[in-house]
Formats: C-alpha cells, structure tokens, sequence
C-alpha cells in the first residue's frame, strides 16, 4: 500500500507571527503545501524530529505586479536625449524589447528574474502578460505560447506563478486599434480567456501556479469588451488593470468620458473583492473611499513609479480607510520588496515632510511593521491565493533572515523588521520555502545566468 505523504515540521528561533515576533515557532505544513499548525513557544516535546531553521522566520511575500520582459531594460533607459522625458518617452523605448522577444528569450529572462525575486523573498509573482502575438503580430500557433514561456520559467526556479493574460484593443481612448509597434498585444476577450484555460489545464503543479485575467487600461479596450470579460472570469480569478498611473492618462479619460477613471470604473462596472487596481497614482479622496466600500484592492509599485515620474499614492489616506493593497515591483528596476517597502515610505515622507507615516496611517508603533503587514495581507487579493502569512490554512511559504547580514549586525531582536526594510543595503535571505519546500537549488545559477546573458546578448546587440 502506497504509503500517504507526511506533514513537515518546522522549528523557527523567532517568526512573524499576526503582526508580532514570536519565539521557538513550530511550523507545520500538511502534504499539500498548506500550514496546519503554527504553535509559538512550543514545548520540548512538540519541537521534537522538526527541522531547525538557521534564523528568523518571515512570511514570503506576494509580487503582484510583473512585466518580466522588462527585466532586459532595466539599467538601459537611463540618459536623456536632451528633451524632456516622461512616461511615454519610456514606453516607446520598452516597446523596442517587446516586438523583438522571442518565447525562449523570454523564458530565460523570466527564469534570471524570477530567481532574483526568490531570493529577495517574494514567494508569488502575478505576471500581467500583453505579449500574446509573434514580432510580425501574428498568432502563435499555441496562443498561450508567450505565457507558457513564463509558466516554465516560474517552474524552473520554483516560484509561485499567477498568469494574468492581459486585455489590449487600442492604443487610446478615441482610438479605433492599435498602433503598428503594439502589434503583438492584440487581442480580444475571447482570446485572453483561452489562455487563461490552457495556463490552467498546463500549470499542474500543485496550486502554485493559477490564471487571472487583466485588463490592460481603460484608454486600451472599450466598455463593451471589459464588461464581457470581467463578467467571464470566475469568482476565484482575481482580475488586474492599469488604472490613473498618469496625469495625461486622467486628462484623456475626463476629455473622453467626462469622468476621472476610477469614476468612471465605480459607475460603470461591478467592482468587487477581485479587482486589483495596479498604481491607482491619481485618486482623489472619494474615489478611494469607493474602492474600499467595494472591497477592491490596489497594488502600489513604488520604484517603478519613482522611475517613471509617475507621482506619489495617497498611501496615508488608503492606508487609513483600512484599504487593501500590495505591492508589485512592475518593470523590474529593483527586484527587491525591502527597497519597495522602502521607497514607498520615503515617498510619503518627501511629500508630507513627515516621518513614519505608514506607522501612524495604520495605527502602528512601527512603520517597517505596518508596511510589512499591508503587503502581506493584500498579496492574496493580488494572487487570488491564501498566501496571508503564517497561518493554518495559508500556503506555506516563508524565509530564514540571515542574520549576519551587515544591515542586522547587533541590532535588537524586536527592532529586526526595522532594520530589514530601513537600512540598506538589503538583508540577505539564507533559505526560501514555496508550500514547504526548499527552492533555488545549489548549482541552478550558473544556468540561469548564461541563458540570461545569451538573451541579452540577442535582444542588444
């Protein structure tokens, strides 16, 4: 007889557990990847035959924004032309990568990045994905092509993986289609569903992996399409958009419909617990108040939106309406969620010349722990999975602090979480566990670099 997988037991010397450290934290995860006990000061009898962890323990965080082809600019639309530069001067140098990626060349860079976010600590990334067509704009002979390049990638390292293919019809608001360099986004409600299905009847492996849906903008597809679309996705598919990144971006939608756009998204569609509004940089005030009345969530992507002069979140004002968020890390120009977390409190300071504000919108002591906590929590809103940290039933997903990191030398115990997101550079993590288990495995890098390298070497040369 087949005998039945065991539980994995666990002993952390600290944890995070709800919002606090912990001490001698027994860490039980059931064959499915799932925690089924999380037992702080357990006894000597109950830490018996569980493996020791070498440090502090922290829940893996959720990425819940990616564009990994993006990882091949990063560092390379640094100088100015002599012109005034903006979001829209960069997209067009992005788009120069994005009609000459092939699928293996995007695997490889996919599976450079995805390990690089392992190691950060992300344990999830949700992978808003428009590159659906060939470089000629053509169908791939498997539609999904282009999204199961990044299926494979996310299996290769071992990270958790939620596909988000991603609507895209126009190139704006007044526009009829799309422009010729946007050739390969082409799609339509029907055809992002498909991929959605075959992701899912291919991802397999366990419940790392799941498809959502996106919607691209509201500048790129028109009332019609996104209502047949949001209505097609499943209560469990959490659903993504790109929403008042850019001032223009509200100026069009105003001239266009009369209305800023997450007014118009509230009035419009029936917004619910599985939308994610990806920057949400232009709210006013009310229109947060009626995203957090629909139970919407927003994911913030500071490094990314200090890179592109997007603006500053109204963070204080989401954070003190109990507003869900997370944070993404978007095009890649860091792939680590301490100097997010970071960026997105400096941000508020610079603005409000204050300090702590994270810690005083969340009634927190804490900013590190208050930031810390927004992520974590609004992850599984991102993920569409229960990834809401150390808990029975949420996956078990964690990382071992190496504590002989420069940025931790001596410092307190209870002041650990400060000083991971606060000082820099980053903290090291020595392991990362996805639902239970060890990832990055020793001798996988050498790999991942040279493929990264040759892509490179193709897309730059």
């Amino acid at each position: 007889m087949r005998a039945e997988p065991k539980a994995t037991r666990f002993l952390a010397p600290s944890a995070w557990v709800n919002g606090a450290w912990v001490q001698d934290v027994l860490l039980v995860a059931d064959a499915a990847g799932r925690w089924n006990e999380v037992t702080p000061a357990a006894s000597p009898e109950m830490r018996r035959g569980a493996e020791r962890l070498a440090g502090p323990v922290l829940p893996g965080l959720v990425n819940g924004h990616s564009h990994a082809f993006q990882r091949a600019i990063a560092g390379l639309t640094e100088r100015s032309a002599g012109v005034e530069d903006d979001f829209w001067r960069w997209r067009d140098r992005m788009y120069s990568v994005a009609n000459r990626i092939t699928p293996d060349q995007l695997e490889a860079v996919a599976a450079f990045l995805y390990a690089e976010l392992l190691r950060a600590g992300y344990t999830q990334v949700c992978e808003f994905q428009y590159l659906h067509n060939d470089p000629q704009g053509k169908a791939y002979a498997e539609p999904a092509e282009m999204s199961l390049a990044l299926l494979r990638a996310a299996q290769r390292v071992g990270i958790g993986l939620t596909l988000l293919p991603t609507l895209y019809m126009r190139s704006g608001f007044a526009a009829k289609g799309l422009r010729e360099d946007q050739r390969r986004f082409a799609s339509t409600p029907e055809s992002i569903l498909r991929i959605a299905q075959t992701f899912a009847r291919q991802s397999g492996d366990g419940g790392r992996s799941i498809s959502g849906v996106a919607i691209h903008s509201l500048r790129a597809v028109d009332e019609a399409a996104l209502h047949e679309l949001a209505a097609a996705a499943t209560p469990s598919m959490p659903v993504h958009i790109h929403i008042a990144e850019q001032q223009l971006e509200v100026d069009d939608c105003i001239a266009r419909h009369g209305r800023r756009p997450v007014e118009w998204l509230l009035d419009k569609v029936a917004v619910d617990a599985r939308w994610n509004l990806v920057h949400a940089t232009h709210c006013t005030p009310a229109e947060l108040e009626g995203l957090r009345n629909k139970r919407a969530s927003i994911v913030v992507c500071p490094s990314t939106e200090a890179n592109l002069g997007d603006g500053v979140f109204d963070l204080p004002g989401w954070m003190g309406q109990s507003g869900s968020w997370s944070i993404g890390s978007d095009s890649h120009v860091t792939r680590s969620w301490q100097e997010e977390l970071r960026l997105l409190e400096y941000s508020q300071r610079l603005a409000l010349r204050q300090r702590n504000v994270a810690a005083r919108a969340a009634l927190r002591e804490s900013s590190a722990a208050a930031l810390f906590e927004g992520a974590l929590e609004g992850g599984s809103a991102a993920a569409g999975l229960p990834l809401g940290g150390l808990a029975p039933g949420q996956r078990a997903d964690f990382v071992v602090i190496d504590t002989d990191s420069p940025a931790l030398s001596g410092v307190p115990a209870d002041h650990l979480l400060d000083a991971l997101v606060f000082s820099s550079p980053e903290a090291r993590f020595s392991d990362v566990f996805v639902a239970g288990r060890k990832q990055l495995p020793q001798g996988a890098d050498a790999d991942l670099a040279g493929g990264m390298r040759a892509a490179m070497r193709a897309l730059w040369s």
